[in-house]
């Protein structure tokens, strides 16, 4: 009995590469990156126009003294954190909960921004971030001697 020879194709045992990229990102190797890049369990939005970026982050609840961003090095960093206790004296608990959370999210941004213009809102529990594009650097003609 001859063993049958056949031409196995390694890709063909690997999930199909536009499917496993299919999840937005602009680049197949970015995203291996992005959990390098990213951590946090805030959702977040975010978007751009010619001269912006926007962020958006949803914080129901939060005041903004407890709201914390920070952009750094192209990386935008949203911290809120909340403790809240009730006491009402006289009453017996049967059952007494604590309202303390807090929630984050790291984002690195695809270019860069002024950091010295960064403007933030918090109205209705949204938080808008917005981030002006860092002006590009006109190209630079070098004579030759």
């Amino acid at each position: 009995m001859a063993a049958e020879m056949m031409r196995s194709d390694p890709l063909t045992m690997l999930p199909s590469l536009g499917r496993l990229f299919s999840g937005g990102f602009p680049d197949p190797m970015m995203a291996a990156f992005m959990p390098l890049l990213e951590e946090g369990n805030l959702p977040v939005d975010i978007a751009e126009d010619d001269k912006n970026f926007v962020v958006r982050a949803s914080l129901p609840g939060f005041k903004k003294e407890e709201v914390q961003a920070e952009v750094k090095d192209g990386v935008v960093a949203i911290t809120a954190r909340r403790a809240e206790e009730r006491e009402k004296s006289g009453e017996r608990f049967y059952r007494r909960e604590r309202r303390v959370g807090s929630v984050s999210r790291r984002v690195a941004l695809p270019a860069e921004v002024n950091e010295e213009a960064v403007t933030a809102r918090l109205t209705d529990g949204v938080l808008t971030l917005t981030l002006p594009k860092a002006a590009k650097a006109a190209a630079r003609k070098v004579s030759i001697n």
